[in-house]
């Protein structure tokens, strides 16, 4: 997800120009779902996902999963967000 921004320009209208500014926390987020202990953390949470939409009757849910996944995402990426922030 980007922002877009059309700006024009003097002279004629085909001198429209658009810049895509991509916000690098989702960046570094993506990189970050790849590292190893994110990856085990989601194919946990993808795992009770699974057992818990396949039960029609269940008081479970993934809130634990859940949690442990973005602790382990933001983990990572507090590590590296301000490195490229300026």
């Amino acid at each position: 997800m980007g922002f877009e921004t059309k700006m024009l320009t003097y002279g004629e209208p085909d001198d429209e120009k658009t810049f895509v500014f991509q916000d690098p926390l989702e960046a570094i987020r993506s990189k970050c779902e790849q590292t190893e202990h994110c990856v085990h953390a989601k194919e946990r949470l993808e795992m009770c996902e699974a057992r818990v939409s396949s039960r029609s009757n269940t008081e479970e849910d993934c809130t634990e999963e859940l949690f442990d996944f973005l602790h382990a995402r933001d983990h990572c990426v507090a590590h590296k967000l301000f490195h490229n922030v300026k």
